[in-house]
């Protein structure tokens, strides 16, 4: 039966849950093991969680709590690390060579290039669904990207791309909200390093609305065909499909632990698809929802 990794709220406090067939259940209740009080302590013994989760799924009393009356917050409190691939959809690089004049060219990978990617601050920038997202001060665009974020479930390193995907635990949805007033710092050389301000731009409070769940990777067995799509208001913004990604899951997991240590409840945001507002100068204003879907996941709202 299938279930879903969660972090709720109880009593004041975040606690560990699963949802099954719409009732969430607390996963030390269920599972007696007081050390996984949250996801990332169940993580580290993911090896040992599957197997304990998966025996008793289908027993569970129809006890738990109606999934209407809790409420979620993001599912991994807090991630070691969160690492975020740019420009990897053929189609948001196409749009964004597009928007800025240029021929649309060759990708990165056709080019025999490496993923790239920048980092997100982790307690200052995750929060959960029907979160409030507070403009920072100066912020005229204020951008949004859907991205298939995939979680970490055991620790990574040098990994090769064909055993990547087996240290996934599952994937989410994360919208890598973008402050673009903070791309460029224009009174540096732009042939100067300190020309593109990737902290400034993707790093302030609330940066990485996360959620609604975790789904883990025995339900979701092909990630690169998924239908993903972000509205603001009503107004459907992005409409695409993880097959659009140029460098695979697998590929960017190759890149990233060939550096560093990937560590379980590390999060890997996977690129966004085209539709961002950057390529039609419309941004998020105060008082704008943001609701992101992908296929096979869910779907979570926040707001502006």
């Amino acid at each position: 039966m299938t279930y879903y990794l969660l972090t709720y709220e109880h009593r004041g406090l975040p606690r560990a849950g699963l949802l099954v067939n719409q009732f969430v259940y607390d996963l030390v209740d269920v599972t007696g093991r007081r050390e996984w009080h949250s996801i990332i302590d169940m993580l580290n013994d993911w090896a040992e969680a599957q197997a304990v989760i998966a025996g008793l799924v289908d027993t569970l009393p129809g006890q738990g709590i109606p999934l209407d009356d809790v409420k979620l917050l993001a599912p991994i409190l807090y991630p070691g690390a969160i690492y975020c691939a740019g420009a990897n959809y053929i189609d948001h690089v196409a749009e964004m060579q597009k928007a800025q004049g240029l021929p649309v060219g060759p990708t990165a990978k056709e080019r025999g290039d490496t993923p790239w990617h920048f980092l997100k601050t982790s307690r200052g920038s995750i929060v959960g669904p029907n979160t409030v997202v507070a403009v920072p001060v100066d912020i005229q665009w204020l951008d949004w990207e859907i991205e298939l974020a995939a979680v970490i479930g055991k620790i990574a390193r040098n990994v090769s791309a064909a055993e990547a995907l087996e240290y996934v635990a599952g994937y989410t949805i994360a919208n890598d909200l973008s402050a673009r007033d903070y791309m460029k710092r224009d009174k540096q050389d732009p042939s100067s390093p300190f020309f593109f301000d990737w902290i400034g731009q993707k790093c302030f409070d609330g940066a990485c609305p996360i959620g609604p769940w975790i789904v883990p990777t025995r339900f979701l067995p092909n990630a690169h065909n998924l239908s993903m799509r972000l509205w603001v208001g009503d107004e459907l913004m992005q409409d695409s499909n993880s097959s659009q990604l140029i460098f695979s899951v697998a590929e960017q997991i190759e890149t990233l632990s060939a550096h560093r240590t990937l560590y379980p409840g590390d999060l890997i945001l996977t690129g966004t698809p085209a539709g961002v507002g950057m390529g039609r100068r419309r941004f998020l204003q105060s008082g704008e929802s943001v609701r992101l879907w992908i296929e096979g996941i869910g779907e979570f709202t926040h707001q502006i």
